[in-house]
């Protein structure tokens, strides 16, 4: 497994196959299945309620599915041995108490992860957040609250990054620094997945594309192909999803 600061033998494949969520009589999942490899930045878009957040959830080992696989390296989340340096995730806000400093909260997940002090202040630098660790949670703006959550993402070095809706809420200056970060990550050869809304934004970050409507995968490819004969990915999107 890749160590903080060690930029060899960097893996992290993603493979979903056959995933199938049910809550009561309703089928949130049926037969999802997509890969996202090293290297890349994969985008995984659908609309409000198309199963994005459900499939994240349950390749991170938050929720179980009924059917199907959800693997990072060919083994499911909770069976990997060092997950803290092997997947970064970012879903619902930093999940830092507001009344903790940046700095105090991101000390915590590094203990609990067995991870050195010292990378608290490595992860502050790299997503521009070193002149606030001392500053309260609280105080923090919404785009100072992603960064914080991205840099709790990245306290393991992990090979893997997981984000659902890593710019939503965020100004120009802001998304422009997570496309250019994720994308420096992909040229470092780690896996980016993430899922979005905003077309526009993600056509500028992604490699390839995974469409998701009503549970079902309704498109995957690169980019190109994807967005195939339409003008650009938005245009693409619409067409597929309106079926």
């Amino acid at each position: 497994m890749c160590r903080p600061g060690d930029a060899g033998s960097l893996s992290g494949v993603i493979t979903i196959d056959g995933l199938v969520k049910r809550r009561g009589a309703k089928e949130i999942l049926s037969g999802v299945g997509f890969e996202a490899r090293p290297g890349r930045v994969t985008g995984f878009l659908g609309p409000n309620g198309a199963g994005k957040s459900s499939t994240l959830r349950i390749l991170l080992g938050l929720d179980r599915a009924q059917a199907g696989t959800a693997l990072i390296d060919g083994v499911p989340f909770a069976a990997l041995p060092d997950p803290v340096r092997t997947v970064g995730a970012v879903l619902d806000g930093s999940g830092a108490h507001r009344s903790r400093t940046g700095r105090a909260h991101l000390r915590w997940v590094a203990r609990a992860g067995g991870l050195p002090l010292s990378r608290v202040d490595e992860v502050l630098e790299l997503v521009g957040l070193a002149d606030a660790g001392a500053k309260r949670v609280g105080g923090y703006s919404l785009g100072m609250g992603r960064r914080l959550a991205l840099a709790t993402a990245l306290l393991g070095d992990p090979s893997v990054l997981v984000l659902d809706e890593p710019i939503n809420g965020l100004d120009p200056e802001g998304i422009r620094f997570v496309r250019t970060f994720l994308r420096e990550r992909a040229r470092a050869g780690r896996t980016v997945l993430l899922s979005s809304h905003l077309m526009g934004e993600l056509a500028e970050t992604v490699d390839d594309v995974v469409v998701i409507d009503h549970g079902r995968i309704v498109a995957q490819g690169s980019l190109a192909e994807v967005t195939g004969a339409h003008r650009n990915l938005e245009e693409a999107f619409f067409a597929l999803v309106s079926r």
